[in-house]
């Protein structure tokens, strides 16, 4: 069985006539945690988009634990043991939060149900509360709080979170980045997508920068954390 999970090769990925990324290369190795930073529109969200389906590259690969799945369709890859989190949140405001969570449970690629209701509901007290709310009552906070339980009711291998603390106030951020070292400490895999890049880099094994479509940076995040000038090259504002 293959160490590496996801993986994009020589990606190149259009919108139209624009050309988004220019020949990525990416990967994840299980339980690995990797930060994928660089400013706005650099395409970070359309390399997300591009290995889950939901976009097709023009040209390059992308495989799922050694698999050639560049034309599978995007439930095919979730199938795989891969949850994603869109910016956004994507969740079903007409349904509860407990109707929004178990609606997603299964067990794992490998039969596992680590993550069951109960232990979900026990990393999110707060949803604990809200459990027959419409998702469309609960705040900002509490919505990217429903997402993230609801990826890990699919007992997933590899959990990708877009844009993990955009919007939210700095008490409801730390509390994401409690669960997130919580999902870390499980094992999962995951791929972490923020602005914080101090937040997000004391949190992960190696990072990823992009810059206008190319990787510029892959390596430790230690080192990321640590180099000043790196920061204010690709990530300041």
């Amino acid at each position: 069985m293959s160490d590496v999970l996801l993986e994009a090769k020589e990606l190149h990925t259009y919108y139209g006539s624009s050309h988004i990324l220019h020949g990525v290369d990416f990967k994840i190795h299980r339980g690995e945690t990797l930060a994928l930073m660089g400013r706005n529109g650099m395409g970070k969200t359309t390399l997300i988009r591009s290995m889950m389906g939901l976009v097709r590259p023009r040209h390059g690969r992308v495989m799922v634990r050694g698999d050639d799945m560049t034309s599978a369709a995007t439930h095919r890859i979730a199938r795989q043991g891969i949850a994603y989190v869109p910016e956004g949140r994507g969740i079903f405001p007409n349904l509860s939060v407990k109707e929004n969570l178990l609606m997603s449970a299964r067990a794992g690629v490998d039969g596992q149900c680590n993550w069951t209701y109960e232990r979900v509901l026990e990393t999110f007290p707060r949803l604990s509360e809200r459990l027959t709310n419409g998702g469309g009552q609960l705040s900002g906070g509490e919505q990217q709080m429903l997402t993230i339980g609801r990826a890990l009711m699919t007992n997933p291998d590899l959990l990708i979170l877009d844009e993990a603390t955009e919007g939210l106030a700095p008490l409801i951020a730390r509390e994401i980045w409690r669960i997130v070292r919580e999902i870390r400490k499980s094992g999962i895999a995951t791929v972490i997508v923020d602005k914080n890049h101090a937040a997000v880099t004391s949190i992960t094994d190696r990072s990823v920068i992009i810059v206008k479509g190319q990787v510029v940076f892959d390596g430790d995040s230690e080192i990321v954390r640590k180099d000043q000038e790196l920061i204010q090259k690709h990530l300041g504002v």
